[in-house]
């Protein structure tokens, strides 16, 4: 009984539960908080009556709030009106419909809701009934996307996160579509109880997938690039905290020193110190002109009244607060430093069981320095928009070694409307999604070690055959 309700809670919406809002094609993710505004798609409510509903429910927002909706459809009214053979009759002039725009916001003063103004449409169109059946469901699709007021709730997931950022904001995910990423998924073969190595600069999206996927059991050690790891994508899955145990970052910048063996992670980073010096620059620039003017009036005031010794506590106060920013600042770089040695420790053993790579970069120098990371017979996939990097990849391990089984490869989809008689590819797809470069690694030292051994060794004598010959 315990499990059934653990299961029946991890269905159900909780505060503090990233969800994904959904209406038709577009989607939107977010943070269930309590008394918190959200709008979407033109139109503000609040999710606090969400919460106790399962996921993947569908509400109708009346006046800022959500209420399920019903299983009634405005579809079913087509069912009852008669539908015509064909379209060769109706004449688009624009006259067919009685309603005005004035009588529709009427009706939307009055308080009715968006099935009862597309009810109200097809009851005043001269037009719908002598439409066919498929003329008349893409009317009233068309009327609900503009009048009907709901919104889907949907739990997070990478498809629908990658269906999100396609959509909406296609370039920060390098164009990376959701099939391209369930490939890479199966081509890297993550799974749970692994090492991966994943450096991607899409927002988080393939990094908080690949997490999904080892469902908290193992390592995933993120190598970013610049002072910080860009982790918004993993933050909309709403992984519980376990999940971010198994999670470790480390600057690619440092990658060659940890090859080299020259990596000291008990020194001072003198990246750290340059960065809170362009990060205070940057407070002091975007501080308020009379904040800076109050600031500069405290320190002439200061000046003036420093000798008659009138405002010591402020200053006793301000410098207390002086060194508790120094402290935590401290505090800050000591806990990176630890960070660091720690991830410094997990990659120094170069017996990952995995790479990822999709990234805005040049793949080939990343790929080349985080291959010498990956255990013998283990598998690395590359993604890319454009084929011309993979293929300067393709040529360059084909050249040096070491790899076997390599694909380059894109993929292909196509969505089909699939309805009696009228089944055909839909008019407006993604045009393409990206490339794949794949493979496995092999363990040249070994081969060239028994290689020499066997050339050291003397050839074996041949043996003289003492019967008749023929």
């Amino acid at each position: 009984m315990a499990d059934n309700r653990d299961d029946d809670s991890q269905c159900r919406i909780k505060e503090g539960d990233y969800v994904v809002l959904k209406r038709g094609d577009i989607f939107k993710a977010v943070q269930i908080q309590p008394k918190k505004k959200v709008i979407f798609e033109k139109q503000w409510f609040f999710l606090d009556k969400a919460v106790g509903h399962l996921h993947s429910t569908t509400f109708e927002i009346v006046s800022g709030s959500l209420q399920p909706q019903k299983l009634k459809s405005a579809e079913s009214t087509a069912d009852a009106k008669e539908a015509g053979t064909d379209n060769r009759n109706i004449i688009d002039d624009g006259k067919s419909q009685k309603l005005t725009r004035d009588d529709i916001e009427t009706l939307k003063e009055q308080g009715l809701k968006g099935q009862e103004i597309i009810q109200q449409l097809i009851d005043n169109s001269s037009t719908f009934k002598d439409k066919t059946e498929y003329a008349q469901d893409k009317y009233i699709k068309k009327k609900k996307k503009k009048y009907e007021n709901t919104v889907t709730i949907l739990k997070p997931s990478c498809r629908i996160l990658a269906m999100m950022y396609h959509g909406r904001e296609p370039g920060k995910i390098c164009h990376l579509r959701y099939d391209t990423l369930a490939q890479m998924l199966t081509l890297a073969n993550i799974h749970a109880g692994s090492k991966v190595l994943v450096f991607e600069t899409c927002a988080g999206l393939v990094l908080g997938a690949v997490m999904e996927r080892m469902g908290g059991y193992g390592s995933v050690i993120q190598m970013y690039p610049g002072g910080e790891p860009v982790r918004a994508g993993v933050e909309s899955f709403g992984f519980p905290a376990h999940f971010h145990d198994m999670l470790h970052e480390f600057p690619i910048c440092h990658v060659n020193a940890l090859l080299a063996g020259t990596l000291d992670t008990t020194a001072k980073d003198p990246s750290a110190d340059s960065q809170q010096s362009i990060m205070a620059a940057e407070e002091k620039q975007n501080m308020p002109e009379a904040e800076q003017q109050a600031g500069s009036e405290e320190q002439s005031m200061e000046a003036s009244s420093g000798a008659d010794g009138t405002n010591d506590q402020e200053k006793e106060n301000k410098e207390k607060r002086r060194e508790a920013k120094a402290q935590e600042r401290k505090m800050k770089l000591e806990e990176k430093r630890k960070k660091l040695a720690a991830t410094a420790a997990l990659l120094e053993g170069r017996n990952a069981d995995g790479l990822v790579i999709a990234s805005r970069f040049h793949p080939c120098p990343v790929l080349m320095g985080l291959l010498k990371f990956l255990s013998p017979s283990r598998p690395f996939v590359v993604y890319s928009q454009y084929k011309e990097p993979l293929i300067e990849c393709y040529n360059k391990l084909k050249e040096l070694g070491g790899t076997v089984s390599l694909r380059l490869t894109d993929t292909w989809l196509r969505h089909y409307q699939v309805l009696p008689n009228r089944t055909h590819p839909l008019l407006l797809m993604s045009g393409g999604g990206g490339y794949l470069l794949s493979g496995t690694t092999v363990a040249t030292d070994c081969s060239k070690a028994a290689g020499s051994q066997r050339a050291e060794e003397p050839a074996p004598k041949r043996l003289k055959l003492t019967g008749a010959e023929g």
